[in-house]
Order: C-alpha cells, then sequence, then structure tokens
C-alpha cells in the first residue's frame, strides 16, 4: 500500500526504474526494432506478444531477428537518445540519502548504458538483457529469465524482491506490461501508460505520472 502523508526518508528506501518511455521520452528498443528491421515479421511476434500467446523472450528473441545495423550504426543511433534531467535530479536526491537505485528494463544492457553515458548519468546500477554483435546482426541472451515463468525476458520481480529484503519501502516506477507483476510488489507506484491502465482496472493503489518531474517533486516534498 502506497505511503503518501509520513515522511520516511529515503535512506528507508530503494527504488526501481523502468527505462523506456519512463526514463526515455519514447520506447527506444520498439523503435529500433521498427526502423532497422529488414521485413515485418516482427509485425507479427508483437502482435501474439500482446494477445499473451508468447512471452517477452520469445518475442525479442524473433524480433531481433529481423533488424539488420553493426555496433557503429547503432552507436551512432543512440547518441540522439536524450534521457529526462530529472533522473539525474532524482539520482542526487537517492545518493544525499546513501540510497541506490536501480533500474530494471526489458531491454539491454549495452543499449541503455551507452544512452545513460552519453547524457552524462553514471553510477547507476542496470539490470537487463544481455547483447552481442555479429556483423550486423544482434543476438540476445537473457540472464535474468525466471524458469518457471515464460512471460519475461527479464524477471523484474525477482531482482527487486532480492533487494526488497534489506529495505524498509521499495518504490516502482514504470509504464508497461513487464512493470506490472514488480510493481504489485512495491510499496510505492508510480505509473503511466499500460502500468496505470492495469492498476486502476484492478483498484490498486499508484500515483499516477506522466514526466519525472512529477515522481521527483513528490519525493523531494514527501519521503
Amino acid at each position: 500500500m502506497p505511503i503518501t502523508e509520513e515522511k520516511h526518508g529515503l535512506s528507508a528506501c530503494r527504488a526501481f526504474f523502468d527505462f523506456d518511455n519512463t526514463l526515455t521520452y519514447f520506447d527506444v528498443l520498439d523503435d529500433i526494432i521498427e526502423r532497422f528491421s529488414v521485413d515485418e515479421r516482427w509485425k507479427d511476434l508483437e502482435e501474439k506478444w500482446l494477445r499473451g500467446k508468447i512471452g517477452s523472450r520469445a518475442c525479442l528473441k524473433g524480433q531481433l531477428e529481423c533488424v539488420r545495423i553493426n555496433r557503429k550504426g547503432l552507436l551512432r543511433y543512440l547518441s540522439r537518445v536524450k534521457v529526462s534531467p530529472y533522473f539525474n535530479k532524482l539520482l542526487e536526491l537517492f545518493k544525499a540519502k546513501k540510497s541506490q537505485p536501480a533500474i530494471l528494463s526489458d531491454n539491454f544492457r549495452f543499449i541503455i548504458n551507452t544512452i545513460l553515458r552519453n547524457n552524462g548519468i553514471k553510477g547507476v546500477k542496470v539490470r537487463a538483457n544481455s547483447l552481442k554483435f555479429d556483423k550486423d546482426r544482434l543476438i540476445p541472451s537473457f540472464p535474468h529469465v525466471n524458469s518457471a515463468c515464460w512471460k519475461c525476458a527479464h524477471c523484474k520481480t525477482n531482482n527487486l524482491s532480492k533487494a526488497k529484503k534489506n529495505s524498509k519501502i521499495t518504490i516502482y516506477v514504470g509504464d508497461g506490461f513487464s512493470d506490472i507483476c514488480p510493481a504489485k510488489k512495491a510499496d510505492i507506484v508510480f505509473a503511466k501508460g499500460n502500468l496505470l491502465k492495469h492498476f486502476r482496472k484492478n483498484r490498486l493503489a499508484c500515483r499516477q505520472f506522466n514526466d519525472l518531474k512529477e515522481v521527483y517533486d513528490y519525493l523531494k516534498k514527501n519521503i
């Protein structure tokens, strides 16, 4: 149940952030797949995933088989991606309280770390999928998959649950389907997009946000 009144201090908190369309202004991975795919097989996979016929691991693996871009080309594309300036402000806020946030994403570490570095963001933990290059092919692997669950490429819930044992309060900030399970384990949830729709449909408590500025303003004032 989210805590809205009593101040607990950020040192008692652990915050987790989704990446695409939460820290960034659009879904970077979806854009890469759409922009650099050589055919439209990725659309069929996306539709099957949305209908619950396949999990995101199978979906991403199949979609990346359609993509053709080499390391240099991907780096050039990623150089234009911006992160909300309020993420750095949030990191400073947590750092002052000796609390270390983390990014939990179904994207890939190479992509996320490159974008963070390009935006001058350092020292944040990233838990995401892995990526290798084979000329113009992107080869994914999934170190955080949950063998007991086929739905997600990255079991964000496992990573959140491990940290939750040592934290009095967990905060989750996200926007998509992959955020639903971990957000349900958090004490304070900031939601938009499909995550917000799910929480409202199921009458689960959360705080709506459209921009990270709202998250920053709330936490600075209330936690």
